[in-house]
């Protein structure tokens, strides 16, 4: 009977969010997800991003729920940062509009995220706003620059990225909170929350990633961009693991 009265309050939940999708969402969402809850993830993403079909589709395809539900799970950093921020960012971006070779430069990346910004926002969300390319920053008798600059509308604060191409360094970790500083110092308005720091880099060993963070005290994130999609099939796998597992720990 209880399991009666939750499917029917879920039913309930869902019929009244899918009044404000389109009829192509509905459709794509009903036939590309395997779950409900995968079903409620879509539904929920595209009403708040509002979402064209191919948008929607792009996203789907992407494996975007499950990078979701896996950063969620295995990221000891994303738990570590304020819950409407942590919610904000993914752990891996699937940069495969960008067409990069497979060795390219950091300046490659930078440009190609500016030149594909329209892109880059449906990848990273909608409430993103652009502020500048190599922004510059002084202090004291020095000059610096942070690679990307933006600010998020929602959680109304600057986001700095600083753009690795090779695996994730310590000390990298280090620069970005330099830069954070002279951000709320120097930059940051009064009614603007405190800035946060994304390293995006091409691989990062999560137990380095773990060490490092484990003193930091600013809203900093590491996460990884991928040039190609993944598979879905795999996400899938990796997904399903991770909850066979939990339920066998809460046995």
């Amino acid at each position: 009977m209880r399991q009666f009265y939750e499917t029917y309050a879920y039913n309930l939940k869902v019929s009244a969010l899918l009044t404000q999708l389109t009829w192509t969402n509905h459709l794509l969402i009903l036939s590309k997800s395997k779950s409900h809850e995968e079903r409620e993830f879509y539904i929920m993403l595209s009403i708040k991003e509002r979402y064209s079909s191919r948008e929607l589709e792009r996203q789907i395809d992407s494996g975007v729920f499950e990078r979701t539900m896996l950063s969620k799970k295995v990221s000891s950093v994303m738990t570590q940062l304020p819950k409407e921020v942590a919610s904000a960012f993914k752990d891996t971006y699937v940069l495969d509009f960008l067409d990069l070779p497979e060795h390219h430069s950091e300046k490659d990346l930078q440009k190609g995220l500016v030149d594909n910004f329209k892109h880059f926002v449906l990848e990273f969300g909608k409430d993103f706003a652009f502020v500048g390319q190599e922004y510059r920053l002084s202090v004291g008798n020095n000059d610096y620059s942070i690679d990307l600059l933006f600010y998020h509308r929602e959680l109304q604060c600057l986001v700095a990225f600083e753009l690795k191409i090779d695996d994730f360094k310590p000390e990298h970790l280090g620069k970005l909170n330099f830069y954070l500083e002279a951000l709320d110092r120097d930059v940051k308005k009064k009614h603007e929350n405190p800035s946060v720091g994304v390293i995006l880099c091409k691989s990062k060993d999560k137990d380095v990633v773990e060490y490092a963070m484990s003193r930091n005290m600013s809203a900093s994130l590491i996460a990884e961009y991928k040039t190609k999609l993944i598979d879905k099939k795999i996400l899938k796998k990796k997904l399903d693991e991770f909850y066979q597992l939990s339920f066998e720990m809460n046995k």
